[in-house]
């Protein structure tokens, strides 16, 4: 069962109660990290346990937050393929190069994960209602939990997202609300909807247990490598909820003995018609700006502002990472290349990643002997 102590402001270090509903610390505007009683975890649990588990991220539920496993909603999210990208690297000068495709998870995206953990810690805690703005995937992946547990969802979703999310909400029977602008503009109309309406708002990082979700991702990664981290991984990063998720994980396998201190240099891959990380970490910030007239082929990198842009930037310094954008033509040309060469129809922005990493191997950045894992978010299907 869960080993969840209590939730903690990411920036401040104040204590919140785990077991009320809670979203983020309001005197800091900065998310809730949940913490465990990971000393009970490193004596009781074994990576022996873990691997005989069925399958899914749901095995690693001593470091997850839901309580009861009788409020698990699951659709059979997690333990996505690790690839090794041979032909791929080959051609690049890349000898050890890897790929981790979430483009298998329920929903088509690793939106999956976290929409699952979002729904049934809801549940647990008494939600009916749930609410989220969505540049696509998030949306899709929210109606699709809630509608599998009998509940309501409310997707407030850009009008030109692609065709596919706008559907999957619908065809689940969730309350889809168009939206003229980007993420930014339902974000706005979400949250007024979920204080008019008392709805749970699941916005990314304005709640904490989305990220618990993608958490597990970094456990995968640590596993899929025999517990030894690679040297890069390339996450390409809107809201950011995955690479700091990994981060975290990496802290609390760090902590119960299964993986020593030694950290891969994470890169956060944005576009270069919406990259407010890279600008912020160029310009060595703390905090990124927002990003004006944000535009993008890839749905899920236009976000202009990160809600926690503080602890994406912090695992990037704390690491030796890097920020870098690509152009929406090499995305292109990348995705093109690695469903040639390796068959995986990547989404665009998994694409972003592959761009990103040829250019830092140009700058000597990356060297051609290193473990560089690049992270693939979502199907491309999700853009014909």
């Amino acid at each position: 069962m869960s080993t969840l102590t209590h939730l903690e402001c990411s920036h401040c270090g104040d204590k919140f109660d785990a077991d009320f509903l809670q979203t983020y610390c309001k005197k800091c505007n900065t998310p809730l990290l949940a913490r465990y009683d990971l000393t009970a975890v490193r004596e009781k649990l074994s990576k022996e346990v873990i691997a005989n588990r069925p399958s899914g991220m749901w095995r690693w539920r001593e470091l997850l937050p839901v309580r009861d496993t009788a409020n698990i909603i699951t659709l059979g999210e997690g333990d996505s393929p690790f690839l090794r990208a041979t032909r791929l690297g080959d051609k690049y000068g890349l000898s050890k190069l890897y790929i981790k495709d979430e483009s298998g998870q329920p929903t088509g995206s690793f939106k999956a994960r976290g929409l699952s953990m979002a729904v049934s810690k809801g549940i647990e805690l008494g939600v009916k209602e749930f609410v989220i703005p969505t540049a696509g995937n998030a949306g899709g992946a929210l109606s699709a939990y809630v509608a599998k547990a009998g509940l309501k969802a409310h997707v407030f979703m850009p009008k030109d997202a692609p065709r596919v999310n706008l559907e999957e909400v619908e065809i689940t029977g969730a309350d889809l609300h168009k939206v003229d602008g980007i993420i930014s503009d339902a974000g706005k109309l979400a949250g007024e909807a979920a204080r008019e309406n008392g709805w749970f708002d699941v916005s990314t990082l304005k709640e904490p247990y989305r990220l618990e979700g993608k958490k597990t991702m970094g456990f995968e990664v640590a596993e899929d490598f025999n517990w030894e981290l690679p040297d890069v991984i390339a996450y390409p990063t809107g809201g950011g909820t995955g690479l700091i998720g990994m981060w975290k994980a990496f802290e609390e396998l760090e902590s119960i003995g299964w993986i020593d201190s030694k950290r891969p240099r994470m890169v956060a891959v944005q576009s270069e018609g919406c990259a407010p990380i890279v600008r912020a970490f160029n310009n060595k910030a703390d905090i990124a700006s927002f990003w004006k007239n944000a535009n993008t082929i890839a749905a899920g990198l236009r976000v202009p502002s990160a809600f926690g842009d503080r602890m994406i930037l912090k695992a990037l310094y704390e690491s030796n990472g890097k920020a870098i954008a690509v152009s929406d033509e090499r995305i292109l040309k990348a995705q093109k290349n690695i469903a040639s060469l390796e068959g995986i129809f990547v989404a665009p922005e998994g694409a972003a990643t592959f761009a990103a990493i040829l250019n830092l191997l140009d700058e000597g950045w990356i060297e051609s002997e290193e473990k560089v894992l690049l992270y693939n978010t979502g199907t491309g299907l999700k853009y014909v």
